[in-house]
């Protein structure tokens, strides 16, 4: 038998050491069923009659990953493949499983299942937002807003475009950090009222904090153009400092920051216009 053991490779020695462990331990010990109450908004638009409501599930934690994320797909696979939301990376990085878990927004992907099983776990869409189907809101009026900042890099010299690089020094590259970051999960907007009030006309923290992004570039070229764009009453100044945005990003950046900077540079640029 020694012989024949030698005469194996190095993967299938450890193989056969592990299974004669598994037989030397024994049978693995039935674990007790930890099982967790999960009540889900559910709304079907195509069904006739259907009106929103809360449905329940229950799952086994054993049998489940470790985030609310890993729930949901269980669900579906295992209990109920009509409930619908949106996912993708699984790692906070796209923003697709953005929702409202037990009162806050933030990404199911990131956000670990409470495990303490007396309490129930209450998930919706994200709140004040039309909901296209279950857990999935209609991003159409959050996107469009995106698009009107422009959000990408603008020259005046468009000639040399392709053609070179645009360089940055380090100090001008690290005033970024904290703003590039965001994914656009609407968290933050769908956390603040007075994007709840204004939605069709404030921009709201996510989009806000992607035009400072751009305003403080120091390879754009079109940081008054920005900043005119903001003057109207509702675009910018529907932000009342609530800060439930930087509480909520699941980033942990801060679009409050970023709004009150651009009031700064707003003051700013309209002193220099009244005294030109």
């Amino acid at each position: 038998m020694s012989v024949v053991f030698k005469s194996l490779s190095r993967t299938r020695k450890k193989l056969m050491l592990v299974r004669y462990a598994q037989i030397a331990a024994g049978p693995a010990p039935i674990t007790e069923p930890k099982i967790k109450t999960f009540q889900i908004y559910r709304w079907d638009p195509d069904t006739s009659g259907d009106k929103p409501h809360m449905q329940t599930y229950k799952i086994d934690l054993n049998t489940c990953g470790p985030m609310v994320l890993d729930a949901l797909i269980n669900i579906k696979n295992e209990i109920d493949p009509t409930l619908t939301f949106r996912r993708s990376c699984r790692e906070g990085i796209c923003g697709s499983c953005a929702m409202n878990i037990n009162g806050g927004n933030t990404l199911a992907c990131l956000n670990k299942i409470d495990t303490n099983i007396s309490k129930v776990t209450k998930i919706y869409p994200l709140p004040h937002m039309y909901v296209v189907k279950d857990l999935v809101p209609d991003m159409s009026n959050f996107y469009a807003q995106y698009k009107s900042i422009e959000p990408y890099l603008k020259k005046k010299d468009e000639s040399k475009q392709g053609k070179q690089q645009y360089l940055q020094t380090i100090e001008d590259r690290q005033k970024l950090d904290g703003l590039y970051e965001c994914i656009l999960c609407a968290c933050c907007s769908t956390s603040c009222p007075s994007y709840w009030w204004n939605g069709d006309k404030y921009l709201g923290p996510a989009v806000l904090m992607q035009a400072y992004r751009w305003m403080i570039d120091s390879r754009d070229d079109f940081i008054e153009e920005r900043l005119s764009r903001l003057q109207d009453p509702f675009s910018l100044y529907r932000c009342h400092t609530i800060m439930n945005c930087t509480k909520t990003c699941p980033k942990g950046l801060n679009p409050g920051k970023a709004v009150a900077e651009i009031k700064k540079m707003m003051a700013v640029y309209r002193e220099n216009r009244s005294l030109s």
